[in-house]
């Protein structure tokens, strides 16, 4: 693995306009659990779709109990190496935008600016509203379901209030992975960590810049349907590959 290392710090050195993809196998160890994994949460529990969201307040009020339960596991969550490691990745110069597909924001904790994460997958911090569009911070709606046993409706409109986050069979924010694909394309590096490449059409991002002529290098744990056609793939935890290459503890 250290001629792997060796050969990712070199090619981070030279990178200009690198994209960095990361998904949950950078932030487990902050505690976060992975949900799609042979572990993964929704293995264990059945996740709202959006579809039994917006038809069901019975629905709703699952998922906003499945969020009151979890939510402690996000408030403790720090930074690990991985996200320290990509934070100077951005701070040098070389990432020029973090991709992720984790709601965690983690990445912006660890010191990127807001303006430099794309969220694929949005996060954890907002609510908005189905019905307007207005948003709002959602530990205040989900401190008012814990006391009332109720999702509160929008208080712009009276509409149906939802976590800014993408469930199972929602549309991904268009500008978002508008800007992704735009920045893919015009990469020199694309860096995958801790993904498994598995959920389109995000998954689709480093096909693009490998097409486009980006190197591609895949950090992750277990194998990835992409893996043949890249350049560089390293199994190994993130923190400790990405630490290792640029030097962070």
């Amino acid at each position: 693995m250290e001629r792997e290392i060796s050969t990712l710090a070199a090619w981070l050195g030279a990178a200009r306009r690198a994209v960095i993809f990361t998904g949950a196998g950078i932030s487990t160890a902050s505690g976060i659990p992975d949900f799609r994994g042979p572990q993964g949460l929704w293995r264990r529990i059945a996740p709202v779709t959006f579809a039994e969201y917006r038809a069901s307040a019975v629905a709703r009020r699952r998922a906003f109990a499945l969020h009151a339960q979890l939510a402690p596991l996000w408030a403790d969550a720090r930074p690990n190496r991985g996200h320290r490691a990509v934070a100077a990745l951005v701070a040098a110069g070389k990432g020029h935008l973090v991709v992720t597909q984790n709601v965690d924001r983690l990445h912006q904790a660890a010191g990127v600016p807001d303006e430099r994460v794309v969220e694929l997958h949005g996060n954890l911090e907002r609510a908005r509203c189905l019905d307007c569009g207005v948003r709002t911070p959602f530990a205040a709606l989900l401190e008012r379901f814990r006391q009332s046993g109720e999702v509160p409706a929008c208080g712009a409109c009276g509409g149906v209030m939802k976590v800014d986050a993408v469930s199972f069979g929602e549309p991904l924010p268009a500008d978002a992975f508008a800007r992704a694909w735009e920045a893919s394309l015009a990469a020199d590096l694309f860096l995958v960590l801790g993904s498994s490449l598995s959920v389109y059409p995000a998954a689709e991002l480093p096909l693009w810049a490998a097409r486009a002529g980006a190197r591609l290098a895949i950090v992750n744990r277990e194998p990835t349907p992409l893996d043949e056609i890249a350049q560089l793939v390293i199994r190994g935890d993130v923190g400790e590959v990405l630490g290792c290459a640029l030097g962070v503890a």
